[in-house]
């Protein structure tokens, strides 16, 4: 896609799942990338290197460059200094990939205060220090960029039992927006992806087991699950210039989870 080969790219929660294949899919176009990872350096490692080996097959006189950054992103000073040491390593940040996420599974009036902070911490909270770190560079070196986070089709499906999960994704709608339309006149670009049921790791609970898939996948229109790779493609669509006059967007790509499945057959009102 037009305009990727040679960027620097930021992917946080990037070792496994959704993550890992924004990595390989953005040094496939030619990016360089840097792989966040907050406690497994040997999931991170495998992605680094499937990423360069996949980048060397597909770019053109390959020169894609890599870097593993260990950062927890509910936490200020990790992130400051994951953002600090990708540009002092590149020499600059041209797109950052709010990937990072977490979720719990309770009742809500069950629901810990630290449980519920946690969530909001890495999910939201976490996206937004991370824009504002990579924004700070952008300003002041007034440059233009791309934010892309990565969202849920529950940023406007409720989900019973995961109130804090749900929240932190409505949010990061609005900051998407927010940001969209604060950094426009810069030439900062903010958008956001929102996947459907995804098969990943975090999700295993009901891919690997085919009841479980059938009756989530009973309310797809179109019948299946989606991948990680699907959703990695459309981040590289929004980074690349092919997107140039797209900001302020959530892109929700879900197998037509949201048009309402329940009304694919009329029924009386």
């Amino acid at each position: 896609m037009r305009g990727l080969q040679g960027k620097t790219a930021l992917i946080t929660g990037a070792s496994s799942g959704i993550g890992q294949a924004i990595v390989i899919r953005l040094a496939q176009e030619g990016c360089n990338v840097a792989i966040n990872y907050r406690s497994n350096p040997e999931a991170a490692q495998e992605t680094e290197e499937q990423a360069m080996q996949t980048a060397c097959n597909q770019v053109e006189n390959c020169g894609v460059q890599s870097l593993l950054v260990q950062a927890d992103v509910s936490q200020e000073a990790d992130i400051i200094r994951m953002v600090e040491t990708v540009i002092e390593k590149f020499g600059s940040l041209d797109i950052l990939v709010n990937n990072a996420g977490i979720q719990t599974e309770k009742a809500s009036h069950a629901v810990e205060t630290q449980e519920f902070d946690r969530v909001l911490s890495v999910n939201l909270r976490g996206a937004y220090l991370c824009a504002r770190e990579t924004l700070k560079h952008w300003v002041e070196q007034k440059r233009s960029g791309v934010i892309i986070n990565i969202s849920s089709v529950h940023e406007i499906i409720p989900r019973p039992m995961y109130v804090s999960y749900s929240i932190s994704k409505g949010g990061m709608g609005n900051l998407t927006k927010t940001l969209a339309l604060e950094y426009a006149a810069q030439g900062i670009r903010v958008n956001a992806i929102a996947p459907g049921a995804t098969v990943t790791p975090i999700n295993d609970a009901w891919t690997e087991d085919a009841e479980k898939r059938a009756v989530v996948e009973s309310h797809i229109p179109m019948g299946r699950a989606g991948t990680s790779e699907e959703m990695a493609a459309a981040v590289a669509f929004l980074a690349s210039d092919e997107a140039a006059y797209i900001t302020g967007q959530t892109l929700f790509i879900d197998g037509g989870l949201t048009l309402y499945a329940d009304f694919r057959e009329a029924w009386s009102a």
